[in-house]
């Protein structure tokens, strides 16, 4: 089944620390750019953060810049997010997404509603003390 999985969620106080992992089954992602997108109740669905395919350019909304590093193992199949210093405000649920690398990660990343070639089920994220 070619798929995306996100997992590493949870429940963290503020100025926590997590690592989202976002794998891929039955393709390989390294031909994809990759996408973390968030959505919270009530509110549209946004990007975090995008990640080209060998990994030299990313891209980061302003509201996670210097908290949030994008990062992937081609070998692994897989990318992660590592989420530094988490806020109330970071309460949502997670996703990603591939596409093929035909626009740049800043333009993947403004087109939260994608299109998109894979999008996973989403892991949700949870800050609060």
């Amino acid at each position: 089944q070619l798929q995306l999985v996100e997992s590493g969620g949870g429940l963290v106080q503020p100025g926590g620390s997590l690592r989202l992992s976002c794998a891929a089954s039955g393709f390989t992602s390294g031909y994809y750019s990759i996408g973390w997108f968030r959505q919270a109740p009530g509110k549209e669905r946004e990007g975090v953060s995008c990640i080209s395919i060998s990994g030299s350019s990313t891209n980061y909304a302003d509201s996670v810049k210097g908290r949030f590093t994008i990062s992937r193992d081609n070998a692994k199949n897989t990318v992660y997010l590592q989420m530094n210093n988490l806020k109330p405000e970071d309460t949502a649920v997670y996703y990603c997404a591939a596409r093929r690398p035909i626009q740049t990660v800043r333009e993947m990343c403004t087109q939260p509603r994608g299109p998109y070639d894979y999008f996973g089920q989403g892991t949700q994220v949870t800050v609060s003390s």
